[in-house]
């Protein structure tokens, strides 16, 4: 539940909730859904529900007890903000990230409406970055409910990347990461639609991270776009006490 992560760009996840719904094109091939069922296929504990959603108390205190700084991404085998997580679970968890003011956390999800409601009524960790999934034109809007997150850092996961995005509007934005679908499903991700969200990234001075072309064997696709591995992160610090109210 707390392994070192393969995330190219986050250091650790931590999962004090498993299992999901699907809610919008890009969760069409879930690798957490095909994990998860993996997992419970050899006995892991914290997945005997498979990919039904679940919270575990028992997890919660597991960022606390890590005592070197790191990145950590919140629940990247679920969504935080899903309609089955209580409200409480949620405020356990910020209670959690506010505690450990040592790391930073990154929290992204696709129900960019709940994250804006719950954020704007009981405030957000100030060591914590706020995150929502835009994997097509048709999901611009969580842009839109992102700007209303009360958080130092907002950034934009443009993946798995299934059409251009290049209307977004990216006022108040900090990072955008983009990549392509892997897997033996994956749909391509078109060199133009990179390009055209790095540009406009370039443009608006917004960090680009670039994490993959993806398709059925992403270490031979890589993930150099025009020659160039883009890892940009943004400005940040931590150790603030305090929730941004």
């Amino acid at each position: 539940m707390s392994n070192i992560s393969r995330i190219e760009w986050t250091e650790s996840s931590w999962n004090p909730i498993t299992g999901c719904t699907k809610i919008s094109s890009g969760c069409n091939n879930c690798y957490a859904e095909k994990m998860a069922n993996r997992l419970k296929m050899m006995g892991s504990k914290n997945y005997m529900n498979g990919f039904k959603l679940t919270c575990h108390n028992h997890v919660l205190n597991a960022p606390l007890l890590w005592k070197k700084p790191r990145m950590i991404f919140v629940c990247s085998m679920s969504d935080l903000f899903h309609n089955d997580v209580p409200d409480n679970f949620i405020i356990n968890i910020f209670d959690v990230i506010k505690n450990a003011y040592w790391h930073t956390f990154q929290i992204l999800t696709k129900r960019s409406e709940r994250f804006a409601i719950f954020t704007n009524k009981y405030g957000f960790p100030s060591n914590a970055w706020a995150g929502v999934t835009v994997e097509n034109s048709e999901v611009m809007f969580r842009a839109e409910h992102l700007r209303q997150i009360p958080a130092k850092i907002r950034f934009i996961s443009a993946e798995p990347l299934i059409s251009s995005i290049k209307n977004i509007n990216l006022k108040d934005i900090n990072w955008v990461v983009a990549g392509g679908e892997s897997g033996a499903n994956a749909r391509p991700l078109l060199i133009d639609w990179a390009r055209e969200i790095r540009d406009k990234c370039v443009d608006e001075n917004v960090s680009f991270f670039f994490k993959q072309w993806g398709g059925t064997n992403k270490k031979i696709s890589g993930r150099t776009l025009d020659g160039k591995i883009w890892n940009e992160m943004p400005k940040y610090t931590t150790n603030i006490k305090s929730f941004i109210k």
